[in-house]
């Protein structure tokens, strides 16, 4: 980990981050949930375009890493984004980028 990278994210957290982050689907599943600005019940589904345990297991995913978070309403359940997880990720994922340098101009590679 670089001295850039927030000294509270260690490289698990960027790594559960980068996992998170790492499908097409959660993707989608995060700019829905950021897009309503409010708590979504069941119709990330319906605006994914995938099955409903496809879904879920993709949600399962984004509420192990931090960056979402759900609440049982009746048979459906509602989520957000976690806007402390999402912050810190944001924050550590940038820092870790931000800390990259090339060694050439790609002349040796």
């Amino acid at each position: 980990m670089t001295a850039t990278v927030s000294a509270a994210a260690t490289d698990a957290d960027l790594a559960r981050w980068a996992k998170a982050l790492g499908h097409p689907a959660r993707l989608a599943i995060l700019r829905t949930l950021g897009a309503q600005g409010t708590c979504v019940c069941g119709e990330v589904v319906e605006v994914v375009g995938l099955a409903q345990s496809t879904v879920s297991q993709h949600l399962k995913v984004l509420r192990e890493a931090g960056l979402v978070r759900g609440t049982p309403d009746g048979t459906r359940s509602c989520y957000c984004l976690d806007g402390g997880g999402v912050a810190a990720a944001s924050a550590a994922l940038g820092g870790l980028l931000d800390g990259l340098h090339a060694c050439c101009d790609g002349a040796c590679c």
